[in-house]
């Protein structure tokens, strides 16, 4: 026996009776195996009859519902028992109302149930103590075969902070961009009309202003390309003018003191298409390493070369990667440096491979040194989606 059918605004409102709820679960229950897993996994899981009643919830849903008693998870909606605002908004409940057109829970329910795995991102508000509250989830629907019915697995991840700390970390980089790029403008508007004893001092200050405001770039690039979220605008350079530039400014850097920074190579009359600020921080990274690694009155060495249908740019310092080194070196938060070091190698790689369409690699022996090259296809990448 099922509820009498009623007009909704988004997914069919049909429940079956509790009794039938019930022995689903039971049914569920005989396969402890099954369920043992679903106990055991980090996230949070629910399985839902085909008419989208939890028939099962993993343990750990006490953390998700709070004050929640296993009675009252059984037969009713996903939307219902986190307190979705929307949920009584119809007399059908969870997803039958004009909001949840745009919920990716219930669009995620509604795909596996007809047979298809889906993962959306779910923003609800929802009551607690009479206050509302905003979660932001992450949910996976995938079939689930029972008793020759399709239920629906819902996995459910919720990324609130991980979605605030995104919003804030935009917010940081946005104003602190400005600031550092507002005191770069006014040290360069200051550079000539300071006294002749002051301008050296100037540079220097000048310098370091640009070296921080790339720095913020650099690191603001890196957690927009973790996220899928970096933008890239590929034009046609001259990449021996982009590996003058970098040679330039690195020899001014503190890094650069007691050491010798040459260019080397030759890029005569080549033509690549790729994002060349992009590529300006991805080299200026590597020298920065190379820098750092050399030690005092060694060279390090920036060149380029014509690869047939690609350029290989690379850095080289006189030093040597052991075998332990090398195995870590493009690793997330790896650094010989200390705690909290270790984006630098792993950013190269990042960038270069995933938006560059490139290739990162380097060689290290104790006779030759270390070179870290990035090799670029003259045609480039494709501009990214606005």
């Amino acid at each position: 026996m099922r509820t009498p059918i009623i007009t909704t605004e988004f997914a069919p409102a049909e429940r079956v009776p509790i009794e039938i709820v019930h022995r689903q679960a039971a049914s569920l229950a005989e396969s402890k195996y099954t369920i043992q897993v679903l106990h055991s996994v980090l996230n949070f899981v629910f399985i839902l009859n085909p008419q989208r009643q939890i028939v099962f919830a993993s343990r750990n849903w006490e953390r998700l519902l709070p004050g929640k008693a296993p009675a009252d998870l059984l037969g009713q909606r996903p939307g219902e028992v986190l307190g979705c605002v929307h949920s009584t908004e119809h007399p059908g409940g969870c997803g039958t109302s004009a909001f949840c057109q745009e919920c990716g829970a219930v669009k995620a329910i509604l795909a596996s149930l007809a047979g298809k795995s889906a993962v959306h991102e779910c923003r609800l508000t929802r009551l607690v103590d009479c206050r509302e509250q905003a979660l932001d989830l992450l949910v996976y629907g995938s079939p689930f075969p029972v008793d020759g019915e399709t239920y629906c697995l819902l996995t459910v991840l919720d990324i609130s902070h991980e979605n605030r700390r995104r919003a804030l970390e935009r917010i940081f980089f946005h104003d602190v961009l400005n600031a550092s790029g507002g005191l770069e403008a006014l040290a360069g508007m200051l550079q000539e009309s300071v006294p002749e004893a002051l301008r050296e001092d100037m540079a220097v200050l000048q310098d370091g202003l640009h070296d921080l405001h790339e720095q913020v770039q650099t690191q603001r690039d890196l957690a927009a390309a973790e996220h899928h979220e970096l933008k890239i605008a590929p034009v046609v350079f001259d990449p021996g003018t982009l590996l003058r530039e970098v040679v330039g400014l690195y020899r001014k850097h503190l890094a650069a003191q007691h050491r010798h920074l040459q260019l080397a190579g030759s890029l005569e009359g080549l033509a690549l298409t790729s994002d060349p600020d992009l590529l300006r921080r991805i080299l200026g990274n590597l020298v920065k390493n190379a820098l750092e690694a050399a030690r005092a009155g060694q060279t390090v060495t920036v060149g380029g070369e014509d690869a047939g249908h690609s350029i290989r740019l690379w850095v080289h310092n006189p030093g040597y990667m052991p075998k332990a080194v090398q195995l870590q070196v493009f690793s997330r938060s790896f650094s010989t440096k200390g705690l909290g070091r270790g984006l630098g190698t792993y950013s190269v790689r990042l960038l270069t491979e995933r938006y560059l369409k490139g290739r990162a690699s380097f060689t290290t022996d104790p006779e030759h040194g270390t070179t870290f090259s990035i090799t670029l296809p003259k045609t480039g990448p494709e501009p990214s989606a606005s």
